[in-house]
């Protein structure tokens, strides 16, 4: 089991930014490929940005290129998301996930999410 915590949502004005984190306990996290998504209210959970295990491979969603980086640190367990030139569109739950192997773009594909955090950007 892997449990993962979400941390550093908040109210944020367009334009601004945040910085996510996500923290893991249980199975040695280097193990792991590891996702952020979100999810709007009405709308289906989709993928922000994911990075493998050592780090050197990320990947984006198409709304977030250029302004989002997915980062990790495996000696402190933790993943991070930072966010830059946020929109009111940016607003949803951000949900960290994990999954044995590659960077997957599919929800399902991951084993273990946490709660997620809100992220509101106001125009």
């Amino acid at each position: 089991q892997v449990q993962l915590v979400e941390s550093g949502g908040g109210l944020v004005q367009a334009g601004g930014s945040l910085r996510l984190s996500c923290a893991a306990s249980g199975r040695t996290f280097s193990d792991y490929a590891m996702g952020w998504f979100r999810q709007a209210p009405g709308k289906e959970r989709e993928f922000v940005a994911g990075i493998n295990w050592a780090g050197f491979r990320t990947d984006y969603g198409d709304s977030v290129k250029g302004r989002f980086t997915i980062s990790r640190d495996n000696a402190k367990n933790t993943v991070y998301l930072q966010m830059n030139s946020l929109k009111p569109e940016d607003t949803a739950v951000y949900s960290c996930a994990a999954r044995s192997g590659g960077i997957r773009f599919s929800r399902s594909a991951y084993d273990y999410w946490g709660q997620g955090t809100q992220v509101t950007v106001s125009s």
